[in-house]
């Protein structure tokens, strides 16, 4: 395992280390509306990503609300003659 690592690791070193080297200087104009629609994807994105996290959290919150809240009917029942016996025995 930890040799697949280092192979991989050294790879990845040499794959950029060498775009590094090749790379020369280029003057390029960037058009504002292009810029524009790639903030309009990436937001979108965002978006619904959040949406999606949000919907998914409140129904997981939602199941275990519902589990806990039959638990606590089930743990905190007590019968008519056991409230009988605890009163008696306070008086």
């Amino acid at each position: 395992m930890k040799k697949a690592l280092f192979w991989i690791a050294n790879f990845m070193f040499f794959v950029i280390a060498g775009s590094y080297l090749t790379m020369i200087p280029v003057r390029a104009y960037i058009d504002p509306s292009a810029v524009t629609y790639v903030i309009q994807a990436v937001a979108g994105v965002v978006i619904a990503v959040g949406a999606c996290l949000t919907i998914f959290r409140h129904k997981i919150a939602e199941f275990f609300k519902k589990n806990r809240e039959v638990e606590k009917k089930e743990v905190h029942f007590i019968d008519e003659e056991e409230n009988k016996e605890n009163d008696e025995v306070t008086e």
